[in-house]
């Protein structure tokens, strides 16, 4: 899951091939990084896992901020920069609960619900008419989370587990949505390895102060692993920087969705989780739903990839 920022102006914009190209590489680089997070979260606990790489993502975005020109945030902006990560850091913690109890692709399908939600938001926060295709979009989500659903209760004894997870992912959506919100704040008065920086700074310092309760230190075996994730994580938020700032929503949003194709193969091949029709058929509406509500507001109709 991805904290990248969506900027609205288009910086040496030309034809989309070459940033729709990044942005599925991008998706294929946070996809890995969603299957790490996983094997991190069943070894160490979510709370651990996302304490240990924000820290390790803070090093990273720290080092490559302070190599190239930059200045000091004022006071205003580190407080929004600080707002934004104490909504990511409950997306991050929410997301990953679930995501230790759900199959990968099931998690995936079902954060695609974020833009929704965002819809809605918009409309509540920022005073933007909620448009017919926005009604249209959220009733598919809705029912595309409603199969899903059915299937889980149809899992046996798996249902409960299930459905506590599923709870955590929707719940981390709903948040999501809110960032959504922040990051087009953020935009507006910072720059990407900025944002990077300091939101994991911000983070981790938040996390941290239940360290004395919670933290424990990380097996030796696990901190290439981490390392890994961060990397994975930094990286696609990068490269999906960079494909909005030179191509158009409309172009990139489908992409976006090749996430759940990932999930299932990656979900497959390291956990070997199978995939219910269920969850295909659900996951299928919530996307459709998506791409609806990218016509009513293409800046806001963006998984929650681009969070974590």
């Amino acid at each position: 899951m991805s904290e990248a920022v969506k900027t609205s102006s288009l910086t040496g914009a030309v034809s989309p091939t070459i940033p729709v190209f990044i942005c599925a590489l991008a998706i294929f680089l946070l996809s890995g990084m969603d299957a790490a997070m996983k094997s991190l979260v069943i070894a160490v606990g979510v709370y651990n896992t996302v304490l240990w790489r924000s820290m390790v993502a803070t090093l990273i975005a720290g080092a490559t901020w302070s190599a190239g020109p930059r200045s000091k945030p004022s006071l205003s902006v580190v407080k929004l920069h600080a707002l934004r990560a104490a909504v990511v850091g409950i997306v991050l913690l929410s997301f990953f609960w679930g995501l230790a109890r759900l199959p990968l692709a099931e998690a995936i399908g079902l954060s695609f619900v974020a833009p929704l939600f965002a819809l809605f938001l918009a409309a509540l926060l920022l005073g933007e008419r909620v448009r017919r295709e926005a009604v249209w979009a959220s009733l598919a989500g809705i029912a595309g989370v409603a199969i899903i659903l059915a299937g889980q209760f149809g899992a046996g004894s798996r249902s409960q587990d299930a459905l506590l997870g599923t709870a955590a992912v929707l719940v981390s959506t709903v948040f999501y949505a809110y960032n959504l919100i922040l990051s087009r704040q953020q935009a507006l008065v910072a720059k990407p390895v900025e944002i990077m920086l300091f939101q994991n700074l911000c983070m981790a310092v938040i996390l941290g102060l239940a360290a004395p309760w919670l933290a424990v230190a990380l097996p030796r075996e696990l901190w290439l692993h981490l390392v890994g994730v961060a990397v994975l994580s930094l990286a696609g938020q990068f490269l999906m920087s960079w494909s909005y700032a030179r191509a158009e929503a409309q172009y990139l949003i489908p992409t976006e969705y090749s996430a759940f194709i990932w999930a299932i193969a990656l979900g497959w091949f390291f956990f070997g989780e199978e995939v219910a029709w269920t969850t295909l058929t659900g996951a299928c509406l919530i996307v459709a739903g998506c791409l609806i509500a990218a016509r009513a507001n293409p800046k806001l109709a963006e998984p929650i990839e681009a969070a974590v």
